[in-house]
């Protein structure tokens, strides 16, 4: 009996019915090894593994990724648009309001939508976005160092 291996990206994009391009490749993975990367950074990231690619084109390929579900787009407000490749489950995030770092942190109540509404107004609600802001690990040690 043989172990079944993780799909490939190709084969993900196209069971997610996508045209397979070395870009598109490129930023599904730049994404997945990335954290919290803002537009410019995966463009960064997908030059260096396919040569040149506009930014435009990286917009184009990303909606296309959130629209199928395989990447997740996070707006913090204040800030620029953060991509990720953690999708199919509803975490949430915590933002520096210092240095702006984005990490994920899981569920509040362990399971989706995470937050009953006190009215749903008749929605069918099957997602929470819960954004946490503070002030990072690190920022905190600068800020207590510096006031020393």
């Amino acid at each position: 009996m043989t172990a079944s291996r993780p799909p490939t990206t190709a084969e993900e994009l196209r069971g997610a019915g996508l045209r397979v391009t070395a870009a598109r490749v490129a930023l599904l993975e730049t994404v997945r090894a990335g954290d919290h990367l803002d537009v410019e950074a995966i463009a960064s990231g997908v030059r260096a593994r396919v040569g040149h690619i506009t930014v435009q084109a990286v917009y184009d390929a990303l909606h296309a990724l959130t629209a199928a579900g395989l990447v997740r787009r996070l707006e913090p407000p204040g800030s620029p648009a953060r991509f990720e490749g953690r999708v199919g489950d509803n975490h949430h995030h915590l933002v520096c309001r210092s240095c702006g770092a984005v990490v994920d942190v899981d569920c509040a109540v362990g399971h989706a939508p995470c937050l009953t509404a006190s009215d749903d107004r008749g929605f069918a609600v099957d997602e929470a976005e819960v954004i946490y802001w503070g002030i990072c690990p690190d920022c905190s040690a600068r800020s207590t160092a510096s006031s020393s």
